[in-house]
C-alpha cells in the first residue's frame, strides 16, 4: 500500500459526521413510522430510532473516551431485543386474529 492510503485511513472522522448520520437515521425513523400503513415497516421505524440513538451515544463516548455511553447502548440493545421478540409476537398475534397487518384496519379493542 501507497503511503498516502495508509495516512487516508488513519484520519478520524469528524463528529459531526455521526451526529448527521444519526440525525438522518431518525429522521428517516420518524418519517417512517408516521407514513407507512403496515405494521411490520411502523415496528422497523421504531428500531431504527433506536439504532440511531446508539449512534449517538457511541459517539459521544468516543469522543469523550468514556465508557459510559458504550454501556448504555448495550443495555438500549438489550430492551430492543427484548421489544422486538415481543412486538413480533404481538404482531403476529394481531395477524392471526385480523388477517392483515394494516394499521389503519386493526381495531384492537374488538375482536
Amino acid at each position: 500500500m501507497s503511503s498516502g492510503y495508509v495516512q487516508l485511513l488513519q484520519q478520524d472522522v469528524p463528529l459531526s459526521w455521526y451526529l448527521l448520520l444519526s440525525a438522518v437515521l431518525f429522521s428517516l425513523g420518524i418519517v417512517g413510522f408516521l407514513i407507512k400503513r403496515n405494521l411490520i415497516t411502523v415496528f422497523m421505524s421504531i428500531e431504527l430510532m433506536l439504532n440511531a440513538v446508539n449512534l449517538s451515544f457511541v459517539t459521544f463516548a468516543h469522543q469523550w473516551h468514556a465508557v459510559k455511553g458504550q454501556i448504555f447502548v448495550f443495555f438500549v440493545m438489550m430492551v430492543a431485543a427484548a421489544e422486538a421478540a415481543v412486538g413480533l409476537a404481538i404482531i403476529i398475534a394481531v395477524f392471526r386474529a385480523r388477517a392483515t397487518l394494516a394499521v389503519d384496519r386493526i381495531d384492537l379493542m374488538k375482536l
